[in-house]
């Protein structure tokens, strides 16, 4: 199958437009679904990742689309029909593991040199038979000087003072100063040694440089001048001694070493013999170190020493070399950066040197006039010279002006104003103000580059392709090539004249970080204060584009080196053999020595073996080409020139067109007296231009490596010096503050790019080793690499982590509430791109490779943890009641989980949660249930406003940053909100809560915590109810009509003696009040269960084949009990079996499966009550008390005066409660609740007192008295004195009351107590035998209806009720289960129960 294959080049679409959200991965389909247009039907499309920072590429929605349809017609001879031809299966361009591209070569950190390392070498000079010879000797001979310069001005730029780190003696020491002298000297002789080699080179230098000048300024050689090539090396050789010359000016620390140095030889030499010469030399260092510009003065001393050629003839080869390098930067001849930057350091030098005299400045003025140098030295006030070091055009003239004196009549030049004095440049220098314009470049070439890519690929490819069309699409690789080199050259220099005008323009008005202006360094000045946030916006996206372009012609390197080869190749035969072929038989026909010339130049250059390898078809095919192709055909082969071929071709063409004499106005291709044509002479010149890139082109890797070299970013060496500090912070590094950007300004389009910074990193420690050969810089830059990964990889994790987890929260946020706001669009979150960093595995960094990833996904877990022990150290802080806000966060952060877990492998949410999930348990014993109180009404919990006794020590509210909440302080805010709703109480919301965080495991563990703590309840009462039995008196009846309510109370309050046991009433109140709590939190889970159950039912109840039948039964769908699933798979088993071509095993596997299954969901369908569970486990813990707190009769009769039940003292505590509400608040209902009738409710129930309870309660007592007196006298009648003042008592009787009852109902329903024993007496008062009833409602109706028939005929008898009514013993039934039930209304609205009247002491018919 054949595919069509797409190299993705970029990523559509800035982070601030919502439509443009897609990622290079989601864009590939975009990409396919709109190529189907343009392709064929059903041709496989494959993408090829190469990712560059993220921009919008120009105003198309779809770039790719636009690639294909606007690149691809500009090739005539290339068709659809040839993708369809591409196999892609040969195309290795991708990674193994397709990981994205987004850092830079990031080359290995080597300190040998290696194959990007190519020196130019003219040894075949001599076979061409020119006469080069001496010219290549002299050209080598510079060469070797120049490499040497750099490495001296590498040795001087790298100088620190050794005498800062030189030890001081104290007094005690003093008689070891000899040897301190004596180690002193050594070491400073060693670095003294290395500036005697720089004076020495230095003369040697010049003396080379100045034997140059006079050599071509002798009579023979005027006309055949310098060539180009040594032009450049006179040039390159100038320049290397103009920066020495001024870091020897600028390094204050050379001159302190120096003077120390010479204090220790005065004291060391001391004892030395025949130290003249030695001082001899020292005094000449002194004097070399201590002259500013000495080298410049030796120069010129050396080019104007009196020999026999006229001094005019050396400042005429200097006017040339003005000239030249005037022309070379108005066109824009330099390709590399490097190269202008060089032309622009020497030429104010030149300027000064070549104008020693007014007729000197004459003649200058003559060759160039003086207001294009003025223009040259205006347009680029500032040069850079070093990484942190520039130069001024404006203070060298001025500065050189003293030294030179005949210069000094220059006022035009001198009047040039300096950098600081100038209007603001910024337009021209800042790269914010550009990069508009460099992004559009990069979208352009991207695209085109990669067509070109493909298309040198497919031909690949092909087999016996077109040559027209092959040589066609090599030579646009070429173009791209070329094209790509120059843009790399212009962005990389951008930077460089950036940096030199920050440096060159300190900022003033900058945001004090420090308590004092004192302590701001001049860097931070020039660096950290220097550049806004814009700026270093637009500085990360120009090194990003840098970057990646180079990364992206890096890799194809080997891709491409044949096409350029090829391309080199055909250029040069072309024009040597048709071009030139063509001159000689029109313009140079008549010409012998132009003639001889260009025979010379295809001599020298000419493949004419190339030519005779063509197909005879396609010999054949040209020679009826027409007039066009009488041209020779050579056949292309990838064979270039060499480096001496180039120059000699060069050389040629110079002495074509000049004469060999540059010195004519108008210069090289400017010379208007030449005889040649315009048409020969633009193409001579095209040509000459050519000549100079290939050498670029051929030596690819050396040129990538250069023009995407940024590691003077990093460097401060002077600002060290003059700032007396060890090192900068890294806050001060210009890579980091980058990198410091990105992550602070959190742009989605800058993201991809974060890695792009610390490619500077790489380029600075490379350069260290390589050409400034410094190991303590490697380390020093290593240090801080380490440092500033450390804290890169921290933020970064932080960066991600709070991106999820707003994410999450604003994923979770109710959309009602964001459909009510008016500002919602602040609650969402901006989508970022960390998909491609969580997918970097291999990032390049000092010559190591690190798992990013893998460093993400073990802070990603150290992070999730850290999380949430915070929620759980938050939850600890505070009270049950935030429990629904620890859900909600702990739910926020499993959605960030699972939104990380797509694109990192990190540890699982339910293990790390597993680790964190206790001291919810401890939370309820130590807080809830003390200090808690129940609204039985609202079915809440709600904190008592009573202070506690021992207040519950919580550690105060952790504080943590917004990530750890929600994300955002916008998104905290809102979820708070929610929050807030439920922290006054616990109810349903807080159990649903409980339930989903706890689960199915630790729930049991839970509730039997919970058990144990009622047990434990139960047992503390034991001793305290003990003790208030035993001072209750030994005879209490009942109540009497006769007192009223007053006299009720009164009689209640004497019967009541437990004045002096108040402590050990409210500690009985408080454990009651427990139990209850901690059963009624109990029926809320149950509540809470049954719901989660149900649910759960409906789910599965469809796939367990269950359906409703008519009485609300569960019926099965299937006869055979099985369920759809189980018989599915049953059914797929047995077609497996049958079938031969099929393995059985795995549908087996999955019937059984299946099945285990179908047992699994149908054993949860009947599940337990938790709550009938708990009261049958209370009702276990009270049988150890039940013959204390409900003692059997001994008559066989309830005892009415001696009982001491538990229901007897329970309603004793109730009504002192009850009367303790008619009190000023707080009262003791506010402090109790609801919670105590609960406990004490559910205790008599299951000791079986209810009855009893409800016949002899002092509250109840108090309640029917009132109610008969009320009835006896009428509302006419009513005495005021009767109830007066006890109506809010009353109330809460009444209250009581109807709580009981609703306890009582809900004990029944939930927990119906079985095989009770009933007692009733006669109308004599006799006993009946005990009859064992079942706990059935007809049985206890039928017993009810007995004694109705009985008492029928005594309603009117007062005094036999009355007799009924105090009398020692009554009828009752020991069955539970509350008279509520049963009560009815009749038609005058008394309450009767199945015909009985409830008072006092006994039920009687109404």
């Amino acid at each position: 199958m054949t595919t069509l294959v797409i190299i993705m080049v970029g990523q559509l679409g800035n982070i601030s437009d919502p439509e443009r959200k897609f990622s290079v991965c989601g864009f590939h389909d975009l990409i396919k679904l709109q190529l189907q247009a343009f392709i064929p039907p059903n041709t496989p499309i494959s993408i090829i990742n190469h990712i560059s920072p993220i921009h919008q590429i120009g105003n198309t929605r779809f770039p790719w689309l636009f690639l294909l349809k606007k690149q691809l017609p500009l090739f005539p001879r290339f068709h659809w029909s040839h993708l369809c031809s591409y196999d892609n299966a040969q195309l290795k361009i991708s990674q193994a593991d397709d990981q994205p591209e987004v850092q830079g070569p990031a080359l290995w950190v080597s300190s040998e040199r290696g194959a990007t390392s190519s020196p130019i070498e003219y040894n075949d000079v001599h076979a061409y038979r020119l006469s080069l010879s001496e010219d290549t000797k002299a050209l080598n001979q510079l060469n070797t000087l120049i490499q040497e310069g750099k490495e001296m001005v590498s040795v001087l730029y790298a100088y620190r003072s050794c005498v800062k780190a030189l030890p001081q003696l104290p007094d005690s020491m003093k008689q070891s100063q000899a040897d301190l002298y004596l180690e002193t000297y050594q070491v400073l002789d060693l670095e003294m040694s290395r500036l005697r080699e720089i004076q020495r080179w230095q003369v040697s230098a010049a003396s080379k440089l100045a034997a140059d000048m006079q050599r071509f300024s002798r009579p023979e050689r005027r006309i055949n001048g310098p060539t180009v090539t040594h032009l450049w090396s006179m040039l390159k050789l100038l320049d290397v001694l103009v920066q020495l010359d001024h870091l020897k000016n600028a390094k204050a620390s050379i001159p302190n070493d120096f003077s120390w140095y010479k204090r220790t030889f005065t004291q060391v030499s001391i004892q030395w013999q025949d130290t003249d010469s030695m001082r001899e030399e020292l005094d000449d260092l002194q004097i070399f170190l201590s002259t500013r510009w000495a080298i410049l003065l030796n120069l010129h001393v050396e080019m104007f020493r009196v020999n026999k050629y006229p001094t005019k003839l050396v400042e005429d080869i200097l006017q040339v070399l003005i000239v030249y390098a005037t022309e070379c930067l108005e066109l824009d001849f330099a390709l590399l950066f490097p190269e202008r930057h060089v032309l622009l350091r020497v030429l104010p030098v030149l300027v000064v040197l070549a104008t020693s005299s007014e007729k000197d400045s004459e003649s200058l003025n003559k060759r160039v006039k003086m207001n294009r140098l003025i223009t040259i030295f205006k347009n680029d006030p500032v040069i850079p010279a070093f990484p942190d070091l520039h130069l001024s055009p404006a203070a060298i003239l001025k500065e050189l002006s003293m030294y030179f004196p005949k210069f000094s009549a220059q006022t035009r030049l001198l009047s040039l104003p300096a950098p600081h004095e100038l209007p603001p440049r910024e337009r021209h220098y800042l790269i914010i103000n550009h990069i508009g314009a460099i992004r559009a470049e990069h979208d352009d070439f991207t695209i085109r580059f990669a067509s070109a890519m493909n298309q040198l690929a497919l031909l690949k490819t092909i087999e016996n392709a077109d040559i027209e069309w092959s040589k066609e699409v090599k030579g646009c690789m070429y173009d791209m090539v070329v094209e790509g080199f120059q843009l790399l050259s212009r962005w990389s220099c951008r930077i460089w004249e950036q940096c030199a005008w920050k440096f060159s323009r300190p900022c003033k008005d900058f945001v004090e970080s420090v308590e004092m202006t004192s302590s701001v360094s001049d860097y931070e000045k020039v660096v950290r204060f220097n550049y806004t946030g814009d700026e270093r916006k637009a500085l990360v996206e120009l090194v990003s584009y840098i970057k990646s372009i180079g990364s992206m012609m890096q890799r194809c390197d080997t891709l491409v080196a044949d096409a350029l080869w090829e391309t080199v190749h055909a250029e040069v035969q072309d024009f040597v053999q048709n071009t030139l072929a063509a001159m000689l038989r029109t313009t140079f026909r008549k010409k012998k020595d132009l003639c001889r010339i260009l025979s010379d130049m295809r001599t020298l250059s000419a493949d004419w073996m190339a030519n005779t390898t063509k197909p005879e078809s396609d010999l054949q095919t040209s020679q009826h080409g027409g007039e066009e192709n009488k041209g020779n055909f050579f056949f292309p082969r990838a064979v270039a020139p060499t480096a001496a071929q180039v120059h000699c071709l060069q050389f040629l063409i110079y002495e074509v067109v000049s004469g060999g004499n540059m010195r004519k106005p108008g210069g090289l291709f400017g010379n208007s007296s030449s005889d040649i044509p315009v048409n020969d002479l633009k193409q001579l010149e095209t040509f000459f231009y050519k000549l100079s890139f290939f050498l670029h082109i051929l030596d690819y890797s050396v040129t990538v490596a250069t023009l995407t070299d940024l590691g003077f970013l990093w460097f401060r060496e002077f600002y060290l010096e003059s700032s007396r500090v060890i090192q900068f912070p890294i806050d001060c590094s210009l890579p980091w503050m980058l990198v410091d950007h990105v992550l602070e300004s959190q742009n989605g389009g800058l993201l991809e790019s974060v890695l792009m910074p610390f490619d500077i990193y790489n380029d600075s420690a490379q350069h260290a080793l390589v050409v400034l050969k410094q190991r303590f810089l490697y380390d020093e830059i290593e240090a801080e690499v380490d440092n500033c990964f450390d804290i890169f990889v921290s933020r970064l994790c932080e960066a991600i982590f709070t991106h999820y987890k707003s994410w999450a929260a604003s994923e979770l946020l109710d959309p009602s509430f964001l459909f009510t706001l008016d500002n919602g669009e602040k609650f969402s979150v901006r989508p970022m791109r960390f998909t491609a960093l969580l997918n970097m595995k291999r990032v390049k960094l000092l010559g190591r490779t690190i798992n990013l990833r893998g460093l993400i996904a073990e802070r990603m877990n150290k992070l999730f943890r850290d999380n949430l022990e915070f929620l759980f150290d938050r939850f600890e802080s505070q009270d049950l009641c935030a429990i629904v806000e620890l859900e909600k966060l702990l739910e926020i952060l499993q959605m960030t989980h699972e939104f990380l877990s797509r694109d990192l492998t990190i540890d699982s949410f339910s293990i790390m949660l597993s680790e964190m999930m206790e001291n919810i348990w401890t939370e309820m014993q130590n807080d809830f249930l003390p200090n808690f109180i129940l609204c039985n009404t609202t079915q809440r919990f709600v904190r008592s406003s009573k202070v506690p006794s021992a207040p519950v020590q919580k550690p105060s509210v952790p504080y943590a940053k917004p990530n750890f909440y929600c994300g955002t302080p916008e998104l905290n805010s809102a979820h708070q909100s929610f929050a807030r709703l439920h922290s006054g109480f616990f109810g349903l919301p807080h159990m649903f809560s409980i339930v989903r965080l706890l689960g199915t495991r630790s729930l049991p563990w839970l509730i039997r915590a919970l058990l144990d703590h009622i047990s434990t309840k139960i047992t503390t009462l034991e001793p305290m109810i003990t003790g208030l039995q035993e001072a209750l008196p030994k005879s209490i009846g009942l109540l009497p009509f006769d007192g009223g309510v007053t006299g009720c109370m009164r009689l209640v309050k004497e019967l009541l003696k437990w004045q002096s046991k108040a402590e050990l009433k409210t500690e009985i109140l408080h454990g009651i009040k427990e139990v209850g709590s901690a059963l009624y939190w109990m029926g809320l889970l149950d509540i809470v269960l049954r719901e989660v159950d149900t649910t759960q039912f409906m789910q599965v109840a469809s796939w367990l084949g269950l359906i409703p039948g008519t009485d609300g039964q569960i019926l099965q769908s299937q006869e055979d009990g099985n369920n759809p699933i189980v018989t599915l798979f049953k059914s797929a088993t047995a077609a497996a079996v049958s079938s031969n071509h099929v393995n059985p095993a795995p549908f087996y596997t999955m019937s059984k499966q299946a099945e285990a299954a179908d047992l699994l969901y149908k054993a949860n369908l009947n599940t337990g009550s938790v709550l009938e569970y708990a009261l049958a486990f209370t009702s276990a813990a009270l049988d150890k008390y039940c013959t204390k707190w409900s003692a059997a009769p001994k008559t066989g009769f309830i005892d009415i005066t001696t009982s001491k039940d538990f229901y007897r003292i329970f309603s004793g505590l109730q009504i002192e409660y009850l009367e303790d509400c008619m009190q000023a608040p707080p009262n003791n209902h506010e402090l109790l609740g609801d919670s105590v009738a609960w406990g004490g409710c559910t205790i008599i129930y299951l000791l079986g007192q209810q009855l009893h309870f409800e016949l002899f309660d002092f509250s109840y007592q108090v309640l029917n008295i009132a109610e008969v007196d009320s009835a006896a006298t009428g509302p006419s009648n009513k005495s005021p004195n009767l109830s007066q003042g006890w109506e809010v008592l009353l109330e809460a009787m009444k209250k009581a009351r109807r709580l009981n009852n609703h306890v009582f109902s809900m004990l029944k329903a939930r927990c119906p107590l079985e095989d009770k024993q009933a007692c009733a007496i006669k109308q004599s008062g006799a006993p009946l035998h005990r009859i064992k009833f079942e706990n059935t409602n007809d049985a206890f109706a039928a017993q009810l209806e007995a004694v109705a028939v009985l008492l029928d005929s005594l309603k009117d008898d007062v005094a036999l009720l009355k007799t009924l009514m105090y009398g020692t013993s009554v009828w009752c039934d020991n069955q539970s289960g509350p008279l509520t039930d049963r009560v009815k209304k009749d038609d005058t609205g008394d309450s009767f129960v199945s015909g009985v009247v409830k008072f006092p002491g006994a039920m009687i018919l109404k």
